[in-house]
């Protein structure tokens, strides 16, 4: 008997929630083809995009990976922190100037508090397992949104998540939480007035078939975290999490430059090949509905020590 016919063999799933031709997707069967073959095949994972039909998307699929019924996922900080709220403070309005000052923060101090949290529910976080969504613009059905004012009573399509909500309500419209599963059919058929959303992520859904504008607001960054359940992760030998940490690494900057390439080209692909109207926002206006009374209640709510890490990388917000 050959002697690779007796290594253990370790057998896994990755959910992600974007479709097969997205920024996400090609990175991730690469990520997991390298381990494979690294590992000797030991640790096999398949990944399955869309969060495979797991009806309750995303939060459902954190609920199976937490209980040990799901081994990766890749989920953003706005439904993480349903379970571990510090992962808000990747999503703070307005905090971070480019991606490369968040990926900064999520590899140094500021990242090591929220993987703690995380091992706290039962998560494992990789250090350098934070894939790029980019900053999240604001897109109408009707019309184009020029600034905070035109917010008010506007049925803006958001995904679950405390700070979501917080944040326009703040500015004057009305939150409504949809699933991304749900968010061209709710577009489609009026259920809300439009959607804020990374470039890539309103490209790769074909959102532009319903929605006409693109507001640039830049007004929260967007990433996908690649978690584990704790368990299984300290359950593998210690040379196959250093294969796929390694992988990790390669296969996650790679994404990340792909991802940024993609949103700086996307703007002019979406007004030309798909008609889409383009407006400047005013930030500013934004900006001026959050500052005071909601960085203050957040700031009290992550603490002073996490509220620390932050503007040690963000620079002060209150």
């Amino acid at each position: 008997m050959s002697p690779c016919a007796t290594l253990p063999r370790w057998r896994a799933w990755q959910f992600h929630n974007q479709p097969v031709d997205s920024h996400l997707h090609g990175f991730l069967v690469d990520l997991w083809a390298a381990v494979r073959g690294e590992s000797g095949g030991r640790l096999a994972v398949s990944v399955h995009q869309q969060t495979a039909g797991v009806a309750g998307s995303d939060p459902q699929a954190l609920q199976m990976l937490m209980s040990g019924e799901l081994e990766f996922q890749s989920l953003m900080g706005g439904i993480l922190a349903q379970h571990v709220p510090a992962a808000d403070l990747q999503a703070l309005p307005f905090a971070y100037r480019d991606h490369r000052q968040v990926h900064a923060a999520m590899a140094g101090d500021l990242g090591d508090y929220i993987r703690g949290a995380m091992r706290a529910c039962g998560i494992h976080g990789f250090r350098h397992g934070v894939l790029e969504n980019g900053f999240r613009q604001m897109f109408g059905c009707a019309r184009a949104i020029h600034g905070a004012a035109d917010l008010e009573g506007f049925r803006m399509r958001i995904p679950q998540g405390r700070m979501f909500r917080q944040v326009f309500e703040a500015l004057g419209a009305t939150p409504v939480t949809v699933n991304i599963n749900g968010l061209y059919d709710a577009l489609a058929d009026g259920t809300v007035d439009g959607h804020e959303n990374p470039l890539v992520v309103h490209a790769v859904n074909r959102l532009y078939e319903v929605s006409r504008y693109i507001s640039v607001t830049n007004h929260m960054w967007s990433g996908l975290n690649l978690i584990a359940n704790l368990a299984f992760w300290n359950g593998l030998p210690e040379d196959v999490r250093a294969i796929v940490e390694r992988n990790l690494k390669l296969y996650c900057d790679r994404q990340r430059a792909y991802t940024d390439r993609f949103n700086r080209d996307a703007l002019a692909r979406l007004q030309c090949e798909r008609g889409m109207q383009v407006n400047q926002a005013d930030g500013a206006s934004f900006r001026a509905r959050l500052t005071g009374d909601f960085y203050r209640r957040w700031r009290a709510e992550f603490g002073a020590t996490a509220w620390g890490l932050l503007e040690a990388q963000a620079g002060r917000l209150v």
